[in-house]
């Protein structure tokens, strides 16, 4: 028998076990994905979870995706042997990559919504969503290496638990969303408790190279309930509730922060030059617009200006109509307190402040706030350092998320002067640590 009838016989086999198995009802089959569950409570010491910061761990991780793309058709092979996504060059995107002896063998990417918005947002409706509240990320450019594939899941669920904790404990999120082949999200549905968006298919999905997509969103609020109900009683090895709820793995090393930052920027003018306008030319194909808002992101330091792409117009619009976006976002816990003449207190209210500037900041507040009435509030900057300001709300602004309050300091202490002139000056997470 010849080699190409063995495999066309092969081929044939499994698209019969495929169809056999999908004629299963639904609680059988995602039974059975679950007792397929296999994750080592204690990985090689070989593997290392990490932010990919440097120039070799991001070339290592857009190969690696690049690869899986192409062979999996959701893009054409690209001459820089990359992908590189204008997402990519936003502060608001964190690339984890999992390395083995010291090589990268697999990666993930969370975008949180940027100026950009999401990938998924231009065909799928994320309203529903919005409306329950809380930071979103998109869950983008899973890839194993090809060698690890095969491994049992030694790779992906390290890499899975590594962005689950990072969601919840760094990146100020709330919701995952992904967009996935119709062939692939029953595992999602099964292991990780995905619900479907709309339960609605994508024939052409543009940002996949118009491969087909199905939209889905996981509540991390509510994850924990849902993965222990469903694995309540299962062995370690096969329990996902306890591997990423309960579970610490020494591999993970999270990046250090001095301050409560809520992403992890790692682009420098060097590496957002090199990637995105040597290797791949992502920046000149951007339309304007985009440009426009890259720039409202990176304009306000010198060192980027070089790098960034000009507009059509020579570059004269870049600050008409645009705000200037922060590169750290932030989520400082503190309390105002007010005080009448006579030194007794009106009230102690419990704040999030999520923007910062020399001279005031935005806070979220669950109270109702007095307008134009000094204050004192004190803010944790970082797990050793806080502000002590005097401070009056001057706005409120009510949303289906919250109320917000903008804040005007009278007397920034030093600690704060110092907050606000590290975050600008910053380029990177380790400028911040440093």
């Amino acid at each position: 028998m010849s080699q190409i009838r063995r495999s066309s016989l092969r081929k044939r086999f499994h698209q019969g076990l495929r169809r056999l198995f999908s004629s299963l009802p639904k609680p059988i089959r995602f039974g059975i994905y679950r007792r397929m569950v296999d994750c080592d409570p204690a990985p090689s010491e070989r593997l290392e979870l990490k932010v990919a910061d440097t120039r070799e761990e991001l070339d290592a991780c857009f190969r690696i995706l690049h690869d899986a793309y192409v062979g999996s058709g959701f893009m054409k092979p690209d001459p820089s042997g990359m992908r590189v996504t204008q997402y990519h060059a936003l502060p608001t995107t964190t690339t984890l990559c999992a390395k083995y002896d010291g090589v990268v063998v697999g990666t993930i990417s969370m975008v949180r919504e940027g100026v950009f918005g999401f990938p998924l947002q231009s065909v799928f409706d994320l309203e529903g969503v919005r409306a329950k509240g809380g930071k979103i990320a998109e869950i983008s450019a899973l890839a194993v290496a090809p060698a690890f594939r095969k491994t049992g899941g030694a790779i992906l669920f390290p890499l899975m638990k590594f962005m689950h904790q990072y969601c919840t404990e760094y990146f100020d999120t709330r919701h995952l969303v992904i967009a996935v082949n119709p062939d692939k999200i029953e595992l999602y549905e099964a292991l990780l408790f995905f619900q479907r968006l709309r339960e609605q298919t994508v024939d052409n999905y543009d940002f996949a190279n118009g491969a087909p997509a199905v939209g889905a969103t996981l509540d991390l609020h509510e994850a924990d309930r849902i993965f222990e109900k469903a694995y309540r009683g299962r062995a370690p090895r096969k329990n996902l509730h306890h591997y990423f709820f309960r579970q610490n793995l020494a591999n993970i090393r999270l990046p250090e922060r001095r301050f409560h930052t809520t992403n992890d920027p790692v682009m420098t003018p060097a590496l957002l030059d090199h990637f995105f306008n040597h290797a791949v030319p992502v920046f000149a194909q951007m339309d304007d617009r985009k440009k426009a808002l890259l720039w409202s992101v990176y304009r306000e330091d010198a060192q980027f200006r070089a790098v960034l792409p000009m507009l059509s117009g020579g570059g004269q619009d870049l600050g008409r109509a645009l705000r200037q976006y922060p590169r750290y976002s932030i989520r400082c816990p503190g309390h105002l307190d007010i005080r009448a003449a006579n030194d007794s207190q009106l009230g102690h209210f419990d704040l999030d402040v999520i923007e910062v500037s020399a001279h005031g900041f935005q806070a979220e507040c669950d109270h109702d706030l007095p307008l134009q009435i000094d204050g004192t509030v004190e803010i944790e900057l970082g797990q050793h350092e806080r502000a002590h300001v005097t401070a009056r709300a001057v706005r409120r602004k009510d949303t289906e998320q919250g109320s917000f309050y903008g804040f005007r300091i009278d007397e920034p202490d030093r600690h704060w002067r110092s907050f606000v002139s590290t975050l600008e000056m910053g380029t990177t997470t380790k400028d911040l640590a440093a």
